[in-house]
């Protein structure tokens, strides 16, 4: 007859080690790709956005902008996806976290790079771009009044929250879950971007990522309702993250 174990949660505990063992070790290398994949995604999205309103520069609409978005993430995804995960993008990781898919210590490595990537590239928009990049500092972000009503942070902060849930679902979906067509993920992954800041833009620039919060922030000074856009992103990547598990992985 089979032996039973009389230790409460011996079984439970041997799986979390399982687990926490079977989750792969990132390297250097992979520190190295979130930093540049966050410098080119900051740099294009702020560059693009400081010379818009330019005499004679690209004028964006709104499907523009959106597509924008969509091109540099899922060139990122396709290029460094093999190398890091392809985060670039501290609620990201933060999802990952959650749900086991990333250790803690590298976890922390990747937050890092990710925000100082994101600072040298808005420090070279600033200096390539500086006069007619100050008119939308550089590309940093803020509510707008005409759209939300009163510019309310809290309301700003939903925004940004759903806007990147829709991103962060994107990436459990092609990203984690086993069955996906791992083919498409930069397709689907920068749509989702792309049109979650079509949604999201006009209302509160659509940061969705700390780190491309960060950077055009710091070289412009700007900072009003900083936590709309560390708060709002990391509450709805960690939100999708574990609703994704719990509707579609669990099952």
């Amino acid at each position: 007859m089979a032996t039973t174990s009389t230790h409460p949660g011996l079984g439970e505990l041997v799986g979390e080690r399982r687990e926490a063992a079977a989750v792969e070790a990132r390297t250097v290398t992979a520190y190295a790709a979130e930093g540049v994949g966050t410098f080119l995604l900051v740099f294009f999205i702020c560059g693009i956005l400081s010379v818009a309103n330019a005499a004679g520069g690209l004028q964006l609409d709104l499907a523009g902008l959106g597509l924008l978005h969509a091109l540099i993430l899922g060139v990122l995804v396709y290029a460094l996806g093999a190398s890091s995960g392809a985060h670039f993008n501290p609620a990201v990781t933060l999802g990952m976290l959650a749900i086991r898919q990333i250790r803690p210590r590298d976890a922390a490595a990747y937050i890092v790079f990710q925000l100082v990537g994101g600072v040298l590239a808005a420090l070279l928009v600033l200096l390539l771009f500086h006069h007619v990049g100050a008119a939308a500092n550089y590309g940093a972000p803020a509510v707008h009044a005409n759209v939300i009503p009163g510019a309310s942070p809290w309301l700003g902060l939903i925004a940004e929250a759903i806007g990147t849930f829709m991103l962060m679902w994107a990436v459990m979906a092609m990203a984690v879950n086993p069955h996906a067509e791992k083919a498409f993920a930069g397709l689907i992954i920068g749509g989702a971007l792309g049109l979650a800041v079509m949604i999201v833009g006009p209302a509160t620039g659509a940061g969705l990522n700390p780190a491309r919060w960060l950077g055009p922030a710091l070289v412009s000074g700007s900072f009003p309702d900083f936590l709309i856009y560390i708060v709002g992103p990391i509450a709805g990547a960690l939100a999708a993250a574990l609703g994704y598990r719990a509707l579609v992985l669990e099952r």
